[in-house]
């Protein structure tokens, strides 16, 4: 392992941005985020079978490069000094993910207790550690054998009975690691799920169906309560919460019909994830808009709005969008932002997005406790002649959304946590090992890990207000 932490020293004195941390309450959540296939590998050990990111990873020319996910981070090998380097940063929360492939290889029926056992080793060594696990069950992995198994429609998460089998995984590892771990998310971005894998067939599965789309949005949140009363069966006292990405959206212009196509992108990303989770139905525009008939049973709704402990944003960019007509829906053309600076993804960086989306799901949503579970940004980075890493784009980005988050905090957000994301490089879905958003380095031919400036900036900035609370 390759790290200068050790002592603690601070990150290289580039003007750091001044932070409000005494906006922070003491046992504020100062984590970092993975997710099981982006940085797990062993993708055929240990009784673990393929996942639909397997199969689409491996399909040519759906990931750049023909990257895949086999080996990763190895972090299934090597979370041990994984492990300290979450130490060395003094972090004191991490938010992983479980593979439901490797804990039931074909998705429903008999559990693997040599990947059980995996997570169980995990939770322990972090709870030792001072770490607190925040566990998403669902993070994209789903097993291949559901994909295959076409009932109504098309498989995997077009059918109901994918959201049912969910449950009763979800009942499985809430059941053993539920004595330790009280922090759940049932699902990690259900958008991506359903429209990046089922409508822009960026993602796995890798299809470009409205209606398969629209029918997996539904059966993933109808998954998510079905799965939050399954562990709030198994462990009493469990805070269930359900991480959503989002971005805000302002028209290109004042034209009425830029407008209307933010509204409508807004409806897209935003209001179709949220609406129904705190009660308030799918929105009537939306259903109109995609003309799909949901597959909703009586009692369905209610489970969808189970009540949530938590909610987990992930933010990274705003959007600003233009009509266009003719387009896929929701009909609105993403516009570059010629006046933000963008990351490696060409993402505009824009701090004051996640301040406003945190006062949204305060303000118009009521949302009871609010945990930033993704933030961050990818960029070139490379090793120096110094062996050292220096991303201060990367550095600046982290302060930037670090203060935004203290304004929130000074307005009234219940604002109990901020999870960088991510704590190592990884695989980044259909974008390969080329973006790199760790705070740590990985040299994925020698799995050599290096801790970068911004990693040292994030340190830094957890010293202070341990420092300034006591």
């Amino acid at each position: 392992m390759s790290s200068d932490l050790g002592t603690l020293r601070p990150a290289p004195a580039a003007a750091p941005l001044p932070l409000d941390v005494a906006a922070f309450p003491p046992g504020f959540a100062w984590g970092t985020a993975t997710s099981a296939y982006q940085i797990e590998g062993a993708v055929a050990e240990d009784g673990r079978a393929p996942s639909i990111w397997d199969t689409f990873s491996h399909t040519p020319g759906a990931v750049d490069n023909d990257d895949h996910g086999d080996t990763a981070c190895d972090h299934y090998h090597r979370w041990p000094e994984d492990l300290a380097l979450m130490r060395e940063l003094g972090a004191n929360a991490y938010r992983m993910s479980i593979a439901w492939p490797r804990v039931v290889p074909g998705g429903d029926g008999p559990v693997n207790a040599a990947g059980l056992d995996f997570y169980d080793r995990l939770v322990d060594a972090l709870l030792d550690a001072g770490i607190t696990p925040n566990v998403t069950l669902y993070h994209w992995d789903l097993p291949q054998a559901l994909q295959d198994r076409a009932e109504a429609s098309r498989g995997g998460w077009t059918e109901r009975a994918t959201a049912e089998h969910f449950a009763r995984y979800a009942s499985v590892v809430s059941e053993r690691l539920g004595d330790r771990v009280t922090r759940w998310a049932t699902l990690n971005e259900p958008l991506c799920s359903a429209w990046i894998g089922h409508l822009e067939g960026r993602m796995a599965p890798g299809w470009t169906d409205l209606t398969a789309a629209v029918r997996a949005s539904y059966h993933l949140l109808l998954g998510h309560g079905l799965a939050a009363a399954a562990v709030r069966a198994a462990v009493p006292g469990a805070r269930i919460g359900l991480v959503t990405n989002h971005s805000t959206v302002r028209p290109a212009s004042d034209r009425p019909e830029d407008v209307a196509a933010a509204v409508r992108a807004d409806g897209h990303s935003n209001r179709w994830w949220l609406d129904p989770v705190y009660g308030r139905g799918f929105p009537a525009d939306m259903r109109e808009l995609y003309g799909v008939e949901l597959p909703e049973r009586a009692g369905d709704m209610e489970l969808i709005a189970t009540p949530l402990d938590w909610h987990g944003l992930n933010y990274y960019f705003p959007v600003t969008v233009a009509d266009d007509p003719t387009g896929p829906v929701p009909h609105a053309r993403e516009v570059h932002h010629p006046h933000l600076p963008h990351t490696g993804m060409d993402w505009p960086v824009d701090a004051a997005g996640l301040e406003a989306l945190l006062m949204r799901l305060t303000e118009e949503y009521g949302a009871r406790r609010l945990y930033v579970t993704e933030n961050g940004s990818a960029f070139p980075d490379t090793v120096g002649p110094d062996g050292h890493v220096h991303d201060p784009d990367r550095a600046r980005y982290l302060e930037q959304h670090i203060a935004a988050c203290a304004r929130a905090l000074r307005k009234g957000a219940p604002l109990a946590g901020y999870y960088a994301w991510s704590l190592l490089d990884n695989f980044e879905w259909a974008y390969g090992y080329d973006k790199r958003f760790g705070l740590v380095h990985v040299d994925y031919a020698t799995q050599q890990r290096t801790v970068k400036t911004s990693g040292r900036r994030y340190a830094d900035i957890i010293r202070a207000h341990r420092t300034a609370t006591g």
